[in-house]
């Protein structure tokens, strides 16, 4: 039996399903993987049927999703590459350090705790959700205006509007708003990992050049923090915006990622 990994794992973010991975998935199976596309709990429906009832991310939370990820993980009976992007990179992390996957490769990552790399952009990005407290027990969503600022700044605006409408959703803003506390607070998190952990399996950054929400250096500044033995990476690719998986070029991306994933599985 082959010890080359068969099986892709795809974890999105927030504001997005895992509809955003749809030329992804049929790009790995073309070339022979299952492809695997989890999504949050409570978010099983379609883009659409989430927009008419967000309710279900009024509660979510980190520990959840970490949970139904590490349940869909558990039921493969080899370890996968893991994919992951945006709020999906750092739940990628934290599944890796938990033992998790072959190797993982994380586009435009969302940073771990004790990452206090905050750029203006990310901010500013962000800034929807962060100016009210109280949406902390909300679902919020973007305008046009602020999601092409946060995903498609490089992209025209009718490729960025169809894309909006294909793919936007709201965002839990409990989970946005603790992960911000948690560089505040003491004693342990809920996207915390241990950067100390040489058991864990290789890991790579992609990062887009011109990403607002989750710039190149907060993917610098998370790869920085992992320490010892383990190989971790950083790959930067020019002129890219936060929505990586669906900007023009992105077989290119997606092939990178998996030959990395491929070279460096263990």
């Amino acid at each position: 039996m082959s010890d080359t990994p068969d099986t892709i794992v795809l974890i999105h973010g927030f504001w997005v399903t895992p509809r955003s991975w749809e030329h992804w998935v049929t790009h790995y199976q073309d070339k022979g993987f299952r492809v695997l596309t989890p999504t949050y709990p409570g978010l099983e429906g379609e883009v659409e049927a989430i927009n008419a009832d967000p309710s279900p991310l009024e509660t979510l939370t980190a520990p959840q999703i970490i949970a139904h990820l590490s349940a869909v993980l558990d039921a493969l009976p080899t370890p996968p590459i893991l994919m992951g992007h945006s709020a999906g990179g750092a739940f990628t992390q934290v599944l890796l350090d938990r033992g998790y996957g072959s190797s993982a490769v994380v586009l435009n990552s969302a940073p771990t705790e004790g990452v206090r790399n905050i750029p203006f952009s990310q901010l500013r990005s962000t800034f929807p959700v962060l100016r009210n407290p109280a949406n902390r027990h909300r679902a919020v969503g973007f305008t046009f205006e602020q999601w092409n600022y946060a995903f498609t700044n490089t992209f025209d605006e009718q490729t960025a509007r169809a894309l909006y409408e294909r793919y936007a959703i709201p965002a839990a803003g409990g989970i946005l708003w603790d992960s911000v506390l948690a560089n505040l607070l003491p004693g342990p998190q809920d996207i915390a990992v241990n950067y100390h952990n040489d058991q864990r399996a290789p890991l790579l950054f992609i990062s887009g050049s011109q990403d607002h929400i989750q710039p190149p250096s907060v993917q610098r500044a998370n790869a920085a923090h992992y320490k010892g033995d383990t190989i971790t990476e950083v790959e930067l690719f020019e002129g890219y915006a936060h929505l990586l998986p669906a900007q023009q070029g992105w077989q290119r991306i997606a092939d990178v990622a998996l030959d990395w994933a491929l070279r460096h599985a263990r």
